[in-house]
């Protein structure tokens, strides 16, 4: 399934406006679709498990962004990171510098993989940009924090939980019941808040790639037949 393994990857550093936001953009040659990150409270565009995930992603040819969904000087304030309508608002504006942009990735079309409160951003993201949005995964998400976002989901929609994720695990199960596009709920046994158990991410990684293949590429394929 390592579609990109033997392919060229471009890697670029980009800065994205009107704030300068600093991103990692990683593109198979030939790229299934594009997946934008949003990370959660306390992380960046280098979170590890993040980046462990864009990595699997980029193998099996779909090209990624990482990005700062906040200045430094936002961060400072803590308030900014649960701010769920301003974190939604950045992944807007990337989307939209995205299809700005010449290059192949303008075409590509979008998913969004969110982690704690990233995961409801993308939510209340994908709600506002439902022609855009192909697929949503979140990792370890508080995808009820989307609140009244969440029926208007179209995009088909993932919630990956770890098993010893107490109390986040009914979070996402009342979340799942309100989302009203294909939707799962993927629980991984025995993993904590932020997956360090052996073979955790790994299964992250699985379950999220498997999703993004069925709907994201699938909706890739539908464009480049309809060209």
């Amino acid at each position: 399934m390592s579609r990109a393994s033997q392919q060229f990857i471009t890697s670029s550093d980009v800065a994205i406006p009107p704030l300068g936001l600093a991103g990692i953009l990683n593109a198979p040659k030939g790229a299934l679709g594009l997946v934008v990150f949003a990370h959660g409270s306390g992380s960046s565009r280098q979170s590890p498990r993040n980046t462990a995930v864009a990595r699997a992603l980029n193998n099996r040819g779909f090209a990624t962004l990482l990005f700062d969904l906040l200045t430094e000087r936002e961060e400072i304030d803590r308030a900014n990171v649960f701010d769920i309508s301003l974190l939604a608002e950045r992944l807007v504006e990337v989307v939209q510098w995205l299809d700005g942009q010449r290059e192949l990735i303008a075409k590509l079309p979008v998913g969004l993989f969110g982690a704690s409160t990233g995961a409801a951003a993308a939510l209340v993201a994908a709600a506002r940009l439902p022609e855009r949005i192909g697929a949503v995964v979140s990792r370890g998400g508080r995808p009820d924090l989307a609140g009244d976002a969440l029926p208007s989901v179209r995009a088909p929609t993932l919630l990956i939980v770890g098993g010893a994720d107490y109390g986040v695990i009914e979070l996402n199960e009342d979340a799942l019941r309100q989302l009203r596009a294909p939707k799962a709920l993927e629980i991984v046994t025995g993993a904590t808040h932020l997956f360090p158990e052996l073979g955790a991410m790994d299964a992250v990684i699985e379950h999220a790639s498997r999703w993004f293949e069925r709907y994201l590429a699938r909706t890739h394929g539908s464009h480049v037949h309809s060209s």
